[in-house]
Order: C-alpha cells, then sequence, then structure tokens
C-alpha cells in the first residue's frame, strides 16, 4: 500500500523507537491518518505504537490534543498541529522523521 522507501523509514523508525525503549504516538490532520497506517503495516508495530489520533477540525485539536485556540488563530492548523505536538506529551510528529532527506 505504501512506498517501499517510506515503509524502510518507517521499520527504521519503530526499530530505533523499540531499542530504545520508547512508544509512538501520532496525532495527525491532514494526513488522515496516513502515518499511524504506514507504521501500523509493519510486523511488530503494536510493540512500539501506543495510539494514533486523527483531528480534522480546529474544534478535535482543542478538545483531544488540547491544542489553544490562539494558537490556530495565529497559525495554519498543519504548523500548529507539529508545534503543539512538540511541546505536548506526544513525541516529535512520525511525518517528520518519516520525511525524506533534502
Amino acid at each position: 500500500m505504501f512506498p517501499a522507501d517510506l515503509t524502510i523509514r518507517a521499520a527504521t523508525l519503530l526499530d530505533r523507537r523499540r531499542a530504545a525503549g520508547l512508544k509512538i504516538a501520532t496525532a495527525e490532520s491532514c494526513t488522515g491518518g496516513l502515518v499511524a497506517g504506514l507504521l501500523t503495516e509493519i510486523p511488530g508495530s503494536s510493540a512500539v505504537v501506543e495510539r494514533g489520533v486523527v483531528v480534522y477540525s480546529n474544534e478535535a485539536e482543542q478538545d483531544l490534543i488540547e491544542i489553544q485556540a490562539a494558537t490556530l488563530t495565529r497559525r495554519r492548523t498543519v504548523s500548529a498541529l507539529g508545534r503543539a505536538g512538540s511541546r505536548s506529551a506526544l513525541p516529535t510528529p512520525a511525518a517528520a522523521a518519516l520525511r525524506p532527506p533534502a
């Protein structure tokens, strides 16, 4: 379902988190759950993937992942989600870890 290069990156991410004893949680908006889908496509991912949430509306972002309304007002939703995720209990968004190198 996913391109091989992304699957390899996701498997590497899972292996590194497993070795470090860490879990992964995703909070996605415009990706619609594709990051969590990519991660959970890999056998053994349940040992590392803790949970995922798709929050598409501003209201859901405020209610479910506690992004402040002022943040949504100042920034586009996508950047607000990334900024809030890096400051909250959620790890740095997995999408950034899976992004191809520049």
